[in-house]
């Protein structure tokens, strides 16, 4: 009987501990969002666009800017490794002279 009182007490305790969390996480994340949709509204905003459009945009822009990113990294790597090839091809053509 005691444990199950026990029991009962500690997921009390632990359904308003969570239902707190909750609150202030829920509240945290709505005023960051407002936040951010002010930002975007005064600066980020073209002619006519609508916050959601903005960053709608924005994202496809940040999107396009890793793909190229990303490209341009693997046609570096690629470069490097055929200098690497050809100085192992030099290298072993010179020890057979």
């Amino acid at each position: 009987m005691a444990k199950s009182k026990l029991i009962q007490a500690n997921k009390k305790i632990e359904e308003k501990v969570v239902g707190a969390y909750k609150a202030v996480e829920n509240g945290v994340v709505g005023t960051y969002k407002k936040i951010e949709d002010k930002f975007v509204d005064s600066f980020l905003t073209k002619d006519g666009e609508t916050v959601e459009e903005a960053k709608s945009r924005i994202s496809a822009e940040q999107q396009a800017r890793k793909e190229s990113a990303k490209a341009e990294a693997d046609k570096r790597r690629e470069e490097q490794n055929t200098k690497i090839q050809a100085s192992i091809e030099k290298s072993r053509n010179a020890g057979k002279h």
